[in-house]
């Protein structure tokens, strides 16, 4: 049996202008926050995102395989970026106590010590640049759309929670 390919629906005119405006939006936000990052603590996103989510766990630690789909990155690049914060002294990596067969990425003492001295230049810049922008309204709409993105996105992958905690 052959499968014949239905015609895209194709986006009306203002339906192409918010997606426009969110792929830009995203972008030139995501790249303002890491450059603020990297210019004050010589981090990138990823890295910060890896120190908080390391912090939200018990014993500030995450076997590997759950911090990579906590950031819904690829393992070999969680690796990657873990590896060079190992050798900042940010993290260390261990055997999983529980069976020995994971790898356990832990917070330093001095990747906390970073962790909240580049928190303050975070929530700045998120705040300056997306919550003091958008009226209440509209910013809390936009949440309640990416919480419908991410249900339906996670919702394929069982046990995949990755939102922030409430």
């Amino acid at each position: 049996m052959r499968i014949v390919p239905r015609e895209p629906q194709w986006l009306d005119a203002a339906q192409q202008r918010t997606w426009r405006a969110l792929v830009i939006g995203n972008t030139l936000l995501m790249d303002q926050l890491e450059a603020d990052l990297r210019r004050d603590h010589q981090i990138s996103m990823t890295e910060y995102e890896i120190l908080v989510r390391l912090s939200e766990s018990p014993g500030r630690a995450m076997r590997m395989a759950r911090l990579a789909d906590s950031l819904a990155h690829s393992r070999s690049r969680v690796t990657h970026t873990v590896g060079r914060m190992e050798a900042s002294g940010l993290v260390q990596r261990a055997d999983s106590p529980e069976d020995g067969r994971g790898v356990v990425c832990q917070m330093t003492e001095k990747g906390f010590a970073l962790l909240e001295s580049a928190a303050g230049t975070h929530v700045a810049g998120v705040r300056r640049y997306l919550v003091d922008v958008a009226d209440p309204e509209d910013y809390a709409a936009m949440g309640r759309v990416m919480n419908a993105v991410c249900d339906e996105l996670i919702g394929n992958r069982p046990g995949w929670e990755i939102r922030a905690p409430e």
